[in-house]
């Protein structure tokens, strides 16, 4: 793996987002992945997390594509995504078991360009390959309270050490903690290791002098307790998204059948785009 991700990223990440019509839009986070299709042809695909497609009430949603201008500056341009037929069918394929949703989206050729690709994506046994835990460092991407890092639409990162244990494997702990904190707009944002130097003291050094890189998964929610925020994030494997992109174009791929786990003993999972934005 060669390529620096934290930037790569940042240019695959969008803002999702759907005025509600009273002066407010409810808003997301997505990231591009470039994935074969069945037949083997190119396809750039969209994911994000389940509900922030479920909570957005219209047909046509606006993904917020970025063009670069020849002086160097950036303009934000958000295209059209149309998300549900004439009849109010859903276009996006979900997993049946967890909050993952992705979907083949025709994307301005930056933009396809910029798409991840999907070996990018931690597979099951990633996590003990690299002997991931808790206290490692990952990164993450989102538009919180649907703020960007700029008037260009870019993303903000941030970062947050892994907060539970054990992290894998994902049939069995479907999703793990990130200590960090978690706003709407956060939902379906990606979650990332780029740099071996920010591992945990005494992680082995997986392949000595190279950064261990990939997509851990997905921000979906965030922890309360009685009402109040932890500053906890809750993140979906990256297992998912594979099988999710999969079933795109197929819905018979097969899906991991996950166990089902409180998150925290006690406390209450809130959607991360809970609430709309004010514009």
């Amino acid at each position: 793996m060669v390529m620096d991700l934290s930037m790569e990223l940042i240019q695959a990440t969008v803002q999702l987002e759907q005025p509600l019509g009273d002066g407010t839009r409810t808003v997301g986070t997505g990231f591009l992945i470039s994935s074969p299709g069945p037949d083997g042809h190119p396809r750039t695909v969209l994911v994000t997390a389940n509900h922030v497609f479920e909570k957005m009430p219209g047909a046509v949603a606006r993904i917020g594509y970025r063009i670069a201008n020849a002086d160097g500056s950036w303009s934000y341009a958000p295209q059209a995504l149309r998300i549900r037929d004439g009849q109010g069918h859903e276009l996006w394929t979900h997993h049946p078991s967890r909050d993952v949703a992705a979907m083949t989206v025709v994307a301005p050729e930056p933009f396809a360009r910029a798409a991840i690709p999907a070996d990018y994506l931690a597979a099951d046994d990633t996590f003990a390959r690299y002997q991931v835990g808790a206290g490692d460092e990952m990164m993450a991407l989102g538009f919180p309270r649907g703020l960007a890092a700029n008037p260009a639409g870019f993303p903000i990162l941030r970062s947050g050490r892994v907060a539970s244990y054990p992290v894998a494997p994902a049939r069995i702990f479907p999703t793990f903690l990130l200590d960090f904190s978690v706003f709407p707009g956060n939902s379906g944002g990606p979650v990332f290791m780029s740099e071996l130097a920010h591992r945990r003291p005494g992680a082995d050094p997986a392949q000595p002098g190279q950064d261990v890189e990939f997509i851990a998964g997905l921000l979906t929610q965030q922890v309360e307790l009685n009402s109040e925020r932890l500053e906890i994030g809750i993140v979906t494997h990256a297992q998912y998204i594979r099988e999710t992109i999969a079933l795109v174009g197929d819905p018979a791929a097969p899906v991991t059948v996950a166990a089902t786990e409180a998150a925290v003993s006690g406390a209450k999972a809130a959607s991360a785009e809970e609430a709309a934005s004010p514009d």
